[in-house]
């Protein structure tokens, strides 16, 4: 008897013992066989085909890679870190591999990928499968690059947005009103949600923000919020916080909100692959699961940004509007300039920085940063019947200058679990002006790219401080930006990179 387990008779065949390798494959679940393997050599598996492994009640989807040599044992099945985790074994355990059931999505799949349109029930499947695990990175891959070679249309935004939110856990508060804000990116250190939530729930209204951690930026939201307060937080905890605090910040990514676009960020994030359509699924998919009635939109529009006309934000901004309609979502959107990055701080703790700068009313906070988050904070609190029309901004104002926003967001700190002290780079590298000028462009894409090569966000002190701004008039060695880093190595990688691109911030002579 061999090892693999056939849909007929799931117990003729006698199980292989686990061994834990350690091996990090990010998301994507990998077992090992031996090629000299019983299972391989009777069912004619090759490397990288889809099988299942089960091990007692708990069953993954996998893909096998051979091995040869003495690595493994013959009779044992080697497990990425990933699956291990999944299968919540031990070393020696016994799993059982077998042939999947075929996934009937696929032919929807090749539908899409062949130009065709794809109906409510095709994409419950692809999406319910991807879901499910049954999916490999390379399937994925695929949905998505036929998504955008053959933009989604509406009902396709509708039908995959619905179908990302059947997947998941859907939230309710017991609330009439449920405000939440969303940025849909592309700028550098424009980390306004800390603000707008401790704003709003000030005023008593509940706020209750999920937000992600960096996809492709320096920092995501989680990220930043982090260094300050606990964020990854049981679904339990984070209800007594809005109760108690009418608001949260916390990272969403372990509350199975839209799990199936948890999956497919992380292949787009690979391809560098972005649509309208999925963007809109992604976004309010997540909303929706969040429980949210009210939301305010923020489209920054820029060169360099991730919407880079005003002709993109139009169609964006109906697309957005249309879907959440469907789901009984009232949405305004804000239209915000795209041209560079917001704030001075480009990485989590640098950004942190920023966030109590304006909170503590510190002379030197960045004013850009405190008036983007008044605008959006002031569109919630009209939204939400604290302010009349047109005057929202201005109470935001107030609340800040006040204290009541500092106050509120010290609450939510400490009922997330404490306040934390953002963390410090212990090196630094100032670019300088190789001579005067004026500031003409700044590219926030490669600008990013800059923060990251510095460590963020994995490191929460690495990153970029911004000195000078858009049209700002500079001296030949006057600083234009510090480059933070924790290790000698990323920040010389980092300087290096701003030297083979000296025009991220581009000098137009006197």
């Amino acid at each position: 008897m061999n090892a693999l387990q056939t849909h007929g008779d799931e117990s003729a065949l006698t199980p292989l013992q686990a061994r834990r390798l350690r091996i990090h494959t990010v998301h994507e679940s990998v077992v090992f066989l031996r090629s000299d393997s019983p299972v391989c050599k009777a069912e004619g598996l090759g490397t990288q085909v889809r099988v299942a492994v089960r091990s007692g009640a708990r069953e993954i989807m996998a893909t096998l890679y051979q091995v040869e040599g003495e690595a493994l044992g013959v009779d044992e099945a080697g497990l990425s870190e990933s699956a291990w985790n999944q299968l919540a074994i031990n070393d020696g355990d016994p799993v059982s591999i077998r042939h999947p059931q075929p996934v009937d999505s696929f032919s929807a799949l090749r539908r899409r990928i062949f130009g065709l349109r794809l109906d409510d029930t095709s994409l419950r499947m692809v999406i319910s499968d991807i879901a499910g695990g049954r999916y490999a990175d390379v399937h994925i891959a695929s949905f998505l690059a036929a998504c955008t070679t053959l933009p989604l249309d509406l009902d396709e935004t509708r039908s995959l947005t619905r179908a990302m939110v059947d997947t998941g856990v859907r939230l309710d508060w017991g609330a009439p009103m449920v405000l939440d804000k969303h940025c849909v990116g592309g700028l550098p250190g424009n980390r306004t949600t800390p603000l707008v939530v401790a704003i709003v729930a000030a005023h008593g209204l509940v706020i209750p923000k999920t937000s992600s951690r960096a996809i492709t930026s320096p920092a995501g939201t989680a990220d930043t919020m982090e260094t300050l307060a606990p964020v990854d937080l049981p679904i339990e905890r984070i209800r007594q916080v809005v109760e108690k605090e009418g608001g949260c910040i916390v990272w969403g990514g372990a509350m199975q909100l839209s799990p199936a676009d948890d999956i497919m960020i992380r292949v787009q994030r690979a391809l560098d692959l972005e649509n309208d359509g999925q963007m809109v699924a992604s976004v309010l998919s997540k909303k929706v699961a969040a429980g949210a009635s009210h939301i305010v939109l923020d489209i920054p529009v820029g060169p360099s940004a991730k919407v880079r006309s005003a002709a993109a934000a139009d169609h964006l901004e109906q697309l957005m509007k249309a879907v959440a309609s469907d789901f009984g979502m009232e949405m305004v959107v804000h239209r915000s300039d795209g041209r560079q990055p917001v704030g001075r701080g480009i990485g989590p703790a640098l950004e942190a920085h920023d966030l109590l700068a304006i909170l503590e009313g510190a002379p030197d906070a960045p004013l850009d940063l405190t008036e983007r988050a008044c605008a959006l904070a002031g569109i919630l609190l009209e939204m939400g019947g604290k302010a009349a029309a047109g005057e929202g901004a201005a109470l935001a104002r107030e609340t800040l200058a006040d204290g009541r926003a500092l106050r509120k967001f010290e609450a939510i700190c400490e009922a997330q679990g404490g306040r934390r002290v953002p963390p410090v780079a212990p090196l630094r590298q100032t670019l300088c002006a190789p001579e005067a000028g004026e500031i003409a462009t700044i590219d926030n894409r490669r600008l990013a790219r800059l923060a990251k090569l510095a460590g963020a966000p994995e490191t929460a002190c690495a990153g970029v401080e911004m000195h000078v701004r858009l049209g700002e008039k500079v001296d030949k060695g006057q600083p234009l930006c510090t480059i933070h880093s924790a290790s000698k190595g990323e920040l010389e990688y980092a300087q290096a990179y701003a030297e083979a691109n000296s025009d991220i911030l581009l000098l137009v002579p006197f």
